[in-house]
């Protein structure tokens, strides 16, 4: 019997759904299933059947980790495991529909070798495969990035490194061919949303790379920085992906026929509208398809849009009610994609063109909406300089008190945002009477780039700066309780939160989860990829040492006098515990209803079930008390 668990990574080819799902009673084991497309009920084949951890670790945070490639009439599956820290590989044909089994759909060509030795490091999973049969994609060994190539016929094989890039690479792709390659690049003091750099290679028949080319263009990123998001082939010469040169991620398609003289073939210039998002994760898309039908993501105010291309022509727009999007997926007229929205949860839906698709289409689909919660309200405010800032509301679903305690939640990155989807948390506290705002402070992603540029050199000043102006502003209209007004935050967000707390007395108490607690510490010891986050959002760390000391919550501990509930796991990577250790006895000396707890295999995100419980029940009663509810 198949049990779904976490489902997880869609993709699709040609008229089959492959994804991942969670095997065996650990959560550490892995397979890749697969069934026919538009057949939700049809029982799963299930693809790998040895014992796998399919993982990308790349960058710490990793991504997508496997790529099914469409290849000589067959079915190249090509995935990351983490128990022999390789790259395996698997070759597949499709069964007629006549001559399957009950739940095959696919036939074994090739059984599931081990490409790559073992390497003290990570792979991404952008995989490339050349008519020479040899595989390229991206690794990470000793803080650095390499281009490297391995051969499809051997086993257990050395890595093969092509290219070692200066710092940071990804997001690797080609043309059907492979005979030209793109991929970024970004260098310190960047993160890759900041500024990146987009680079052409020429493959010869050999497999060797003849030639490489840095695209630069006086309208584009000539003069200015800018980042390039998901570069994507959709024909042998033509690729698209889209640019912030504008403030917004806007489309971007560029002729590729000379790589010498690369040319913008088209520019879709948008206001208001994303189509990109921060590369914390490697694999994120948003674009999908071919010339002949290329099919677009974009962030429009809270909600995405779908857009479809002919030849670089956009037919049709249709609006969804989604507020974030994943596993967006497509192969030719069939596309693959996984929708949240405020009022439903996670939808998978098979959405195929070949039929008339209306432009009310979504409006159509009978969602199975959760009748009792608490609806999103947009609502914008003046934050840090009279700025226009942007929360979601959410008003208590019972009258339990004479007027509800607030919520303030502050997201984490700080290069995030909240969009609205359904949240189980913050649903929790509304149907508990509790008034729940969240804030997208100055330096949140979605709203364009001069917004996220917001929080450059002023992280610790802004977001909790318009913090404590949405909590005030929500008081002024006598919305809630003043003696009750509570911060959360986690990650990043508990630098804001704990901030907000010695920034005056409006804030009554605050819940965290591993949270920032001393930049200097995280300048010193967080991993690779965040080395120097730090650079953009407080300063060069010689030049600027004060606002480290200064914007650390560890260095004002002693003046905090109000209640502090903290959760931190043992074996987070990015934020160590220890920082959450060193003030727990000072939180607790400061205020009697102080608590610091730690889950021991847990890292930085929470994802044992249990503990999950522990952290819902210890933060009601800390609330109980330190509300005196």
């Amino acid at each position: 019997m198949y049990l779904k668990k976490a489902l997880k990574e869609f993709t699709i080819i040609r008229n089959t759904i492959f994804w991942i799902d969670i095997v065996g009673e650990g959560q550490n084991q892995d397979a890749i299933f697969a069934r026919p497309f538009n057949e939700k009920d049809a029982f799963p084949q299930k693809l790998t059947s040895k014992k796998y951890n399919i993982k990308n670790n790349f960058h710490g945070y990793g991504g997508k980790s496997y790529t099914c490639v469409d290849f000589k009439n067959n079915f190249y599956l090509i995935w990351i495991d983490q128990f022999s820290k390789a790259v395996w590989f698997q070759i597949f044909k499709e069964i007629s529909s006549n001559d399957r089994s009950q739940n095959k759909y696919l036939d074994t060509v090739q059984e599931p070798r081990q490409l790559s030795k073992s390497i003290e490091g990570n792979f991404d999973s952008s995989f490339v495969i050349s008519e020479k049969n040899f595989l390229y994609g991206i690794c990470e060994i000793n803080n650095r990035d390499y281009l490297f190539s391995l051969n499809l016929k051997n086993t257990k094989q050395d890595i093969n490194l092509i290219k070692k890039f200066k710092n940071f690479a990804g997001d690797l792709s080609s043309n059907n061919s492979a005979s030209l390659m793109s991929w970024i690049e970004w260098d310190s003091p960047y993160m890759p949303w900041e500024k990146n750099e987009l680079f052409f290679a020429q493959i010869d028949f050999n497999g060797e790379i003849k030639k490489i080319k840095k695209f630069s263009n006086n309208l584009v990123n000539a003069h200015k920085n800018v980042s390039f998001f998901q570069p994507h082939w959709i024909s042998e010469n033509l690729l698209v992906c889209s640019e912030d040169s504008s403030g917004w991620w806007n489309l971007l398609f560029l002729d590729v026929s000379e790589i010498e003289s690369i040319f913008i073939k088209k520019r879709v210039e948008r206001n208001m509208i994303e189509y990109g998002a921060p590369q914390w994760v490697s694999g994120i898309t948003f674009f999908s398809g071919t010339i002949k039908n290329l099919f677009c993501l974009a962030k429009k105010e809270t909600n995405f849009i779908l857009e479809q291309y002919k030849d670089l022509v956009c037919v049709k727009e249709l609006s969804t009610p989604f507020t974030e999007v994943s596993d967006f997926s497509v192969f030719e007229k069939k596309v693959v994609l996984k929708g949240y929205g405020s009022d439903f949860l996670e939808n998978l839906l098979e959405i195929d063109f070949t039929k008339k698709v209306s432009s009310n289409f979504f409006e159509a689909i009978n969602f199975e909406y959760i009748k009792y919660c608490s609806k999103p309200e947009s609502f914008w405010f003046k934050g840090f300089e009279d700025k226009s800032t942007h929360s979601f509301l959410y008003k208590p679903l019972i009258e339990r008190f004479r007027k509800p305690p607030l919520f303030v939640r502050a997201h984490s990155g700080p290069t995030s945002f909240f969009d609205g989807s359904y949240n189980s948390e913050v649903q929790y506290w509304t149907s508990k009477g509790f008034f729940v705002a969240e804030v997208n402070y100055g330096g949140s992603s979605g709203f364009g780039k001069v917004y996220r540029e917001r929080l450059n050199y002023k992280w610790g000043i802004v977001d909790s700066y318009d913090c404590k102006a949405l909590a005030l502003e929500l008081l002024k209209l006598d919305l809630v309780d003043s003696e009750k007004v509570v911060i959360f935050g986690n990650s990043a967000g508990g630098l804001t939160a704990l901030n907000c707390l010695s920034y005056g007395s409006i804030f009554t108490a605050a819940i965290c989860k591993y949270p920032v607690i001393d930049l200097e510490d995280m300048h010193y010891n967080t991993h690779r990829f965040e080395k120097d986050y730090l650079n953009s959002l407080v300063g060069d760390y010689a030049k600027n040492h004060d606002d480290y000391v200064n914007r650390s919550p560890i260095n004002k501990i002693n003046k905090i006098k109000k209640p502090i509930l903290l959760f931190h796991g043992k074996k987070d990577s990015v934020i160590s515990y220890k920082q959450s250790l060193e003030i727990q006895e000072k939180l607790i000396r400061n205020n009697k209803y102080s608590e610091v707890i730690f889950f021991e295999n847990e890292g930085h995100g929470f994802k044992n079930i249990e503990n999950k419980e522990v952290v819902m029940q210890k933060s009601q009663e800390f609330l109980k008390n330190a509300l005196n509810i």
